[in-house]
């Protein structure tokens, strides 16, 4: 899968957790997710604590479009990770271990990085 067809791809199947994702539509769209948030970063601030020159006061400012990125982006992510999980042949349930610290990220780094199951498992036929 390409660059931009793992973007299209992750879109279309917005906020669908069945069927399954290919480790180069994840990886392409983890990717995407870096730099869009980097570029968003750098444009629109990091979300740093500031003195308003007009008012001499503290206060936050920027970090709103990161969020509302974040926010946007939530729901394709974790579809494509459950996906990502069912091309391996495991269940979409394991995507929660991340909420172990450390060890459940590295977990599913590793399981990212496997490769796809090749035939057809209990998610469906092989992703493209």
């Amino acid at each position: 899968m390409t660059f931009q067809g793992a973007i299209i791809s992750a879109y279309q199947n917005y906020a669908n957790f069945s069927g399954r994702a290919s480790r180069s539509a994840y990886w392409w769209w983890t990717l995407f997710q870096i730099l869009a948030s980097t570029a968003i970063g750098i444009i629109f601030g990091h979300g740093f604590m500031m003195i308003d020159p007009e008012t001499m006061a503290m206060g936050y400012h920027g970090g709103t479009m990161s969020s509302l990125w974040t926010l946007a982006n939530l729901l394709p992510s974790l579809a494509l990770g459950v996906r990502r999980l069912h091309d391996i042949g495991k269940s979409g349930w394991w995507l929660l271990i991340m909420l172990i610290p450390l060890i459940g990220f590295i977990v599913l780094i590793v399981w990212f990085c496997q490769k796809s199951d090749l035939g057809p498992n209990q998610h469906g036929q092989p992703a493209l």
